[in-house]
C-alpha cells in the first residue's frame, strides 16, 4: 500500500518553530520533573526533519512563498504576521536546525547531572524558537519581536549558572550591549515606514526579497536608515566597537556557547542584513565593510595569545563575523550567508570538541584533588593519547577554520576573498586595503587555531604523572556521534561536488546575488594557494613555537600584554563609561541627597516651626487672653455670689462695712 505523506512548505515551516516551542511549554509546565530533555530533543529531531524534507527542497531555487495575516491596525496602516519562504530564509531555517540538534543531543550528557537541567532545556527550547521565527518572519516588526526573544533567551542561558558573579556580569554585558543595537532596529523600523509606509518584506523587496531596486530614500536617510540597521547587527554580532560581550559570554555552558555562537544568535545579524541588503546604499555598504574588516583583524590578533580555549574560539567567532559583514558591505551577502553556513558547521563542532575536553579535564581535576583551571590550555598539552576521536574531530574542523582544501571553509573564506579583491580593484582608492587586511587576518586565523591544537594536544600533557593513578578518558559516544555529524559539514564535499572550487557550491548558485567573482582572472587560483601555504607555514611556526620550546616572546611584552588584554577595551569602557556613570550617578545622588532633600527637609523644618510659634501664640496668647479674662469674670462672679446670699445679717453687715469706710474717707479726706 502507498502512502503518500505531504506537508506544505508554509505548513512545514511553521511546524518548524512550533515545535520547540511545544517543548519549551513542556518544560515549563512540567518543572523539576522533566530533566531528561527528551521532549525538547525528539521536538528539533522532527523539526530538524520537516526542514530537510519538506520546506528546504519545496522552496530552493523554486518559486518563493509569502503569506500574513492581519494583527493589528493603526490608522490607515496594517501590521501583520505571517511567513515568507525565499532561498534566503530557508537555508537559514535549514542552518538552525542542523546546528540545534546535535547541540541538543550532546547537551544530554554534557549537561546530565547539573541541578538545574530542567531550566536549562526550558531556555534552550525558547532560544530555538525564537531564532527559527526570525528566520521566517513575514515584516521586520515580526522579525524585531523574535530578535527581542533571542535576546532574552541567550540572556536566560549565559547566565545559567546564576550562583557565579563571572555569569551574572556576563550575561547583564551582553543584555545591555544588544539593548544599543536593539534601539538601533527599532529606528530602522520607523525610517522604512515612513518612508515606504509597509513593513512587509515582500512589499519592499519583492518575491525573492534580494533584488535591488530604486529607493524612494534621500541620500541622507537612506544613509540613516542603513546604519541604524547596521547598529543592530554590530551589537546582536559582536562587531567592534560591541563584540566585547561576547567573550564574556563564555560563562554560559559551552553547549550553550556552541549554539549561540555558531550558527544562531550572532547570525542573525548577518541574516538581517543580508535580508534587507537592497535599503543599503554605497556610504553604508563601504561603512559596513570597513568594521567587519577591522573587527576581524583586532579579533584575530586577541585570539593569538589567549589561554582560555573557550576565548579562543569566542573571538575567533568575532573574527569570522567580521569576515561576513566585510562580505556584505562589498556586496557579496551571498558569500557571508555561504560562510555563515560552513563556519556554523566547524565553530560549532570546535565549541563541543572543547566542551568535552573540559567536561573530562573537571573529572580528572576533581578525582585527583589538583588545583588548575581546565579551560587553560597552558595546563593541557598531549591530550591526543587520552583523546584521539576528539583529537581527531576538532583538527578536521580547525583545517576547515583555517581554510585548507577540501574543507567547507576553504570555499567560503576563497569566496568571499577572491570577491574582495576583484571588488577592490573596482572600487580603486585604498579599497584594497581591505581584501589585504582579510588576507592578513586569514592567516592569523590559521595561526591561532594551529597554536590552539597543538598546545591542547601535542606535546607532554601538563599533569602527565598523575594520569598514572587518574587516567584521562575519551569523550562519550554521546558527545562524539554529534561532533561526527558537524563534522561531515565541515567538509567541503557537502557543499560543492568540485572541493576546490568555490563557484559550484549550490548555496552560491542559490542565492547567486550576481557579485560573486568570476574565473577570469588570476586572483581565484592565486590566491587560495598563497593562503593555502601561509596556513601551512603558520601550523608549522606554531609546532615550532610551542613544542620545540622557541617561543621568541615573554608575557611582559607590551604588544603580547596588549593582545592578552583585548586591547585593553573593557578597561576603556569601565572608565569612560562604566566610572563616569557611577560618578555621574554618584554626584545626582549628592545633589538628591545633599540639596533636593536638603530643601525639601528645610521646608519640613521652617514649617514645623511656624506651627510650633502659631500653636504657642494660640496655646499662650490667644487662649490666655481669653482664659484670663474668664477667669477674672468668674472670680468677681464669685465674690458677688458671696455677697448675695439671702442673709439678712450679711446685707446690713455689708451695707455697714460701705458706710464705715465712707465715713473713714469723710474724716481723713
Amino acid at each position: 500500500m502507498n502512502v503518500n505523506f505531504h506537508i506544505s512548505p508554509e505548513l512545514g515551516s511553521l511546524l518548524v518553530v512550533l515545535l520547540p516551542f511545544a517543548g519549551f511549554l513542556y518544560q515549563l509546565i512540567a518543572g523539576k520533573q522533566a530533566r531528561s530533555g527528551l521532549i525538547p530533543s525528539l521536538a528539533m529531531l522532527v523539526s530538524g526533519l520537516i526542514s530537510v524534507a519538506f520546506v528546504f527542497p519545496a522552496i530552493w531555487n523554486k518559486t518563493p512563498f509569502s503569506v500574513e495575516l492581519e494583527w493589528f491596525t493603526i490608522g490607515q496602516y496594517s501590521l501583520g504576521f505571517g511567513l515568507h519562504l525565499n532561498n534566503l530564509s530557508v537555508l537559514m531555517q535549514l542552518v538552525v536546525c542542523l546546528i540545534a540538534l546535535p547541540v541538543h543531543f550532546y547537551s544530554k550528557h554534557y549537561m546530565k547531572n547539573d541541578p538545574g537541567i530542567h531550566r536549562y532545556w526550558t531556555f534552550l527550547s525558547l532560544f530555538c524558537t525564537a531564532m527559527l521565527g526570525l528566520t521566517i518572519a513575514s515584516n521586520l516588526f515580526m522579525m524585531y519581536v523574535f530578535w527581542e526573544l533571542i535576546g532574552f533567551a541567550s540572556y536566560l542561558l549565559i547566565g545559567f549558572w546564576f550562583d557565579r558573579p563571572a555569569a551574572v556580569q556576563a550575561n547583564k554585558k551582553a543584555f545591555i550591549i544588544n539593548r544599543i543595537g536593539d534601539l538601533g532596529f527599532l529606528l530602522g523600523i520607523a525610517a522604512v515606514f515612513t518612508t515606504y509606509g509597509s513593513l512587509n518584506l515582500l512589499d519592499l523587496f519583492g518575491p525573492d526579497g534580494l533584488v535591488r531596486g530604486t529607493s524612494p530614500l534621500s541620500e541622507g536617510w537612506a544613509t540613516f536608515t542603513g546604519c541604524c540597521f547596521l547598529l543592530a547587527a554590530m551589537a546582536k554580532s559582536a562587531q567592534f566597537p560591541l563584540h566585547v560581550w561576547l567573550p564574556d559570554a563564555m560563562e554560559g555552558p559551552t553547549s550553550v556557547s556552541s549554539l549561540i555562537h555558531a550558527a544562531t544568535m550572532v547570525a542573525a545579524g548577518v541574516f538581517l542584513l543580508s535580508s534587507i541588503f537592497p535599503i543599503f546604499n554605497q556610504t553604508v555598504l563601504l561603512l559596513t565593510a570597513i568594521i567587519g574588516c577591522f573587527t576581524a583583524l583586532i579579533a584575530a590578533l586577541f585570539a593569538l595569545t589567549q589561554h582560555d580555549i573557550k576565548k579562543i574560539l569566542a573571538f575567533s567567532t568575532v573574527s569570522q563575523l567580521g569576515y561576513m559583514i566585510a562580505s556584505i558591505g562589498m556586496g557579496a551577502w551571498d558569500a557571508a550567508m555561504f560562510h555563515l553556513t560552513t563556519h556554523a558547521f566547524f565553530k560549532c563542532l570546535l565549541f563541543l570538541g572543547a566542551g568535552a575536553i573540559i567536561h573530562e579535564l573537571a573529572h580528572f581535576k576533581s578525582n585527583s584533588g589538583l588545583n588548575f583551571d581546565p579551560q587553560n590550555i597552558q595546563f593541557m598539552g598531549g591530550l591526543r593519547r587520552f583523546m584521539p576521536k576528539t583529537f581527531l574531530l576538532m583538527t578536521v574542523a580547525a583545517l576547515a577554520l583555517a581554510g585548507f582544501p577540501l574543507t567547507s571553509g576553504f570555499l567560503s573564506k576563497d569566496a568571499i576573498l577572491v570577491h574582495s579583491f576583484q571588488w577592490a580593484q573596482q572600487a580603486g582608492g585604498g579599497t584594497l586595503l581591505i581584501p589585504l587586511t582579510l588576507s592578513v587576518v586569514g592567516v592569523l586565523t590559521a595561526f591561532y587555531i594551529g597554536r590552539m591544537i597543538i598546545k591542547v594536544f601535542m606535546g607532554r600533557f601538563h599533569f602527565q604523572k598523575e594520569t598514572e593513578q587518574t587516567p584521562i578518558q575519551e569523550a562519550t559516544s554521546g558527545m562524539l556521534l554529534p561532533m561526527g555529524f558537524l563534522a561531515l559539514g565541515s567538509l567541503a564535499i557537502g557543499f560543492s561536488l568540485h572541493p576546490l572550487s568555490y563557484h559550484q557550491a549550490y548555496i552560491l548558485t542559490g542565492l547567486s546575488a550576481a557579485t560573486i567573482a568570476t574565473e577570469s582572472s588570476l586572483i581565484p587560483i592565486v590566491l587560495p594557494i598563497i593562503l593555502t601555504l601561509s596556513a601551512a607555514a603558520g601550523w608549522w611556526l606554531g609546532w615550532y613555537w610551542y613544542i620545540r620550546q622557541r617561543y621568541p616572546f615573554s608575557e611582559s611584552n607590551k604588544w603580547i600584554a596588549w593582545s592578552a588584554n583585548q586591547g585593553y577595551l573593557n578597561q576603556a569602557y569601565e572608565r569612560a563609561i562604566t566610572n563616569s556613570t557611577l560618578r555621574l550617578s554618584t554626584f545626582t545622588y549628592w545633589i538628591d541627597r545633599n540639596l533636593v532633600d536638603g530643601l525639601v527637609h528645610l521646608s519640613v523644618w521652617f514649617t514645623r516651626q511656624l506651627a510650633f510659634t502659631s500653636a504657642w501664640i494660640d496655646r499662650y496668647l490667644v487662649d490666655g487672653l481669653v482664659n484670663t479674662t474668664a477667669a477674672l469674670a468668674y472670680q468677681i462672679g464669685h465674690l458677688l455670689r458671696g455677697v448675695q446670699n439671702g442673709r439678712l445679717q450679711n446685707y446690713l453687715g455689708f451695707a455697714f462695712t460701705i458706710l464705715l469706710i465712707g465715713i473713714v474717707y469723710l474724716i481723713f479726706k
